[in-house]
């Protein structure tokens, strides 16, 4: 699975950027540099998983491949667009880089801060494989920061102006901010920002009503799968054949004296067919019981609690129920236990964040709001698109976590790059000034970003395993949503309506001071008012 998805991961990454630069030569430099990242991270994973204990599967392991590559991407695209534009001002392309990395940097820092830390919160996690994810995640974006602020940075400068060709930036020419789409989509935004903000906000909750279908209590074996492997075929099988829990019996144990008893509880359950002969070792006793339903059966799963309820109960039995329905179970409940747990921890680390960087009340809430309702728009399309296209029989038990972390720490990462820019144009504009002219200067590279990311994400739905393909479908489908609706249209329209209050308590929040003249004038027109 790897090799397919480094190698169709890469394919797609190669022609975005092409499309994106309409250069033959610079989309080898952010290309290269994701790469060493890739490298890098699998380093340190690597050594992590063989001598500190980090857990590492194939499902973290796909992951980490898309999300340093797409995240790297985006880093990439954000510091050279800032280059490109310094380049226009500044003859001397060193000065040039350093204004970009000052400027853009602190942007970049805080993208990949959000993502890093949302990651990290996943090892509060009960399940083993949710909390192994985040460490692995977090490694890759910090590897993925710190090659895109020091080795792109260092390559672009060498190769030097001609790295552009065949549009090089040359000094003194115009910037984009007040022409092109972006700039005439800002200016439409403006003209009636409360109408705007409204019908999408309407828009993307209508989307989300798709939720009520949401069905993420695990897949049974056959319906993991896209096409049908021989393990599916097995225990097609084994149903036909043998009695339904066939395949997968409970196991029991409990210490030597109390074994009797508790076989006689189990036995005496009508979820359960038969028992083996207990094996006796060590003062331990073990031994299988068949289930009378299939292993991922809901009956299953009852028969499961009752028969754990009943050798509890018995004296001294020290007994435990285990097996691949017994394992089911317990994932379901640890993944509602970490839906409860981590879903608000993320959000109140990245609102943290958020406010640090914008040194505001208002504009982080709003951001994080945009970004939920974001969230909830792409799982309903998601949900009714695997239920009356895909026809999936439901979601993995970590899909609506793993989806969630994702577009908040991936979606807010545009929200930022568009933000910083909005609050450092208002500082000398306004702020309804200052949001379309971030929009028109950030639309092209945030759009190519989040177009680059989501394919990137989208690549996980080739794979022949439907978690996969959920997760990556829901996580690009969110991308795109935040890229070109969220960030684009919603936060600008409220950007521009609410004006100076979205920076509140900060200094841009106070109404801007009248220049003495004007003072002076003013007097003297209320006093020949009076006269």
């Amino acid at each position: 699975i790897d090799s397919t998805l480094l190698t169709a991961t890469v394919a797609v990454v190669v022609v975005l950027l092409l499309l994106t630069y309409r250069s033959p030569v610079l989309w080898l430099l952010p290309l290269l540099a994701a790469g060493v990242s890739l490298a890098v991270s699998q380093a340190v994973i690597y050594l992590l998983a063989a001598h500190a204990g980090l857990t590492v599967n194939a499902q973290s392991a796909g992951i980490l491949i898309v999300l340093v590559l797409g995240a790297g991407t985006d880093y990439a695209l954000l510091l050279t667009a800032r280059y490109r534009e310094e380049l226009r001002r500044h003859e001397d392309r060193h000065e040039a880089m350093g204004l970009a990395l000052h400027r853009a940097g602190p942007a970049i820092l805080a993208s990949s801060a959000t993502v890093v830390v949302s990651m990290l919160c996943l090892t509060v996690a009960e399940m083993n494989s949710t909390r192994g994810l985040g460490p692995v995640c977090a490694i890759g974006v910090l590897v993925a920061l710190v090659a895109m602020l020091t080795l792109l940075p260092a390559l672009l400068v060498v190769m030097g102006r001609w790295v552009f060709w065949p549009v090089r930036p040359s000094y003194g020419t115009a910037e984009p901010t007040r022409t092109g789409r972006w700039a005439h989509i800002g200016a439409a935004i403006a003209r009636r920002p409360r109408r705007v903000w409204i019908g999408t906000g309407l828009a993307l909750v209508a989307c989300a009503v798709g939720l009520v279908s949401l069905n993420a209590t695990g897949l049974s074996a056959a319906d993991s799968f896209t096409g049908t492997p021989d393990s599916v075929v097995g225990q097609e099988a084994l149903d036909r054949h043998f009695p339904a829990g066939t395949g997968d019996p409970l196991s029991v144990i409990g210490d030597t004296a109390a074994t009797p008893a508790v076989e006689a509880v189990v036995r005496a359950d009508p979820g359960v067919s038969a028992t083996t002969p207990a094996v006796v070792s060590g003062g331990r006793a073990f031994f299988l019981a068949t289930l009378t339903d299939r292993p991922d059966s809901q009956a299953a799963k009852d028969t499961v609690d009752r028969v754990r309820d009943a050798v509890h109960a018995v004296p001294d039995a020290n007994a435990r129920v285990g097996g691949g329905t017994a394992v089911i179970l317990d994932a379901e409940r640890a993944a509602t236990h970490d839906n409860k747990v981590i879903i608000p921890l993320v959000l109140a680390v990245v609102l943290v964040i958020l406010g640090v960087l914008l040194r505001a009340v208002v504009a982080p809430l709003v951001l994080i709001a945009t970004v939920v309702l974001s969230y909830a728009a792409a799982l309903g399309i998601s949900v009714f698109v695997f239920e009356h296209v895909f026809h999936f029989a439901g979601q993995d038990n970590a899909f609506p976590l793993f989806v969630f972390v994702f577009l908040v720490a991936l979606g807010i990462d545009y929200n930022i790059f568009l933000m910083t820019r909005v609050r450092e144009e208002a500082a000398h504009r306004g702020t309804r000034e200052g949001a379309v002219t971030g929009l028109a200067a950030t639309g092209g590279v945030i759009t190519s970003a989040g177009l680059i990311l989501a394919s990137t994400f989208a690549v996980l739905s080739t794979l022949p395993v439907v978690a996969f393909t959920e997760i990556g479908f829901a996580v690009a489908l969110g991308v795109l949503l935040d890229t070109l609706v969220v960030r684009s249209v919603l936060v600008t329209a409220l950007t521009v309506d609410l004006d100076r209050h979205m920076w509140w308590p900060s200094s841009l929040s106070r109404p801007p001071e009248r220049p003495a003249e004007w003072a002076s004038e003013a007097a003297d027109s209320g006093a020949r008012q009076e006269r």
